[in-house]
């Protein structure tokens, strides 16, 4: 299907609809929730999974259906974390060479770069990046629920940043 991932209503709503298109009334509606991390789980990917998932539960996208694609992006951020640590180290060399003297990238940049851009496409999708954040406007809810401003930047006052 060419063209951009459709995105879900709730964010097109928070956006104001500004395509106008008609919402699709039949999209299937599960309850907002996060379903707990699995124990083969890493720790620095539990704890992103529960940080972006709090996030994602207050946004309003997270359901249990979305579990999958939340594990895809916390495994894929501990990877890039790993992957960012070990070319930290004071004796990390990007460029190695073999044997024969054929030189070649380091396999964690390799790494790093895959994480990193399975990270983004996740963020993208459930509206976690600077661009998909930007088509949406932060205004209050018809319902007065919540807004993707209040929603987004609720965490800075909590003491955790």
């Amino acid at each position: 299907m060419p063209g951009p991932a459709p995105k879900p209503s709730v964010l097109k709503k928070l956006a104001g609809n500004p395509g106008k298109r008609p919402l699709n009334q039949h999209e299937p509606v599960l309850p907002i929730h996060l379903p707990p991390a699995p124990k083969w789980l890493s720790a620095e990917a539990r704890a992103e999974y529960r940080r972006v998932g709090k996030l994602l539960v207050r946004m309003r996208v997270m359901t249990d259906a979305d579990r999958a694609a939340l594990l895809a992006y916390a495994v894929a951020y501990a990877r890039w974390v790993e992957a960012e640590q070990s070319m930290a180290m004071p004796d990390f060399c990007m460029v190695q060479t073999t044997d024969k003297g054929y030189q070649y990238a380091s396999p964690w940049l390799q790494v790093s770069n895959q994480a990193a851009k399975q990270m983004r496409t996740f963020m993208s999708e459930f509206g976690l990046t600077p661009a998909s954040r930007s088509r949406v406007e932060a205004q209050e809810d018809p319902d007065g629920e919540f807004s993707l401003a209040d929603l987004l930047f609720s965490t800075v006052s909590d003491g955790r940043g």
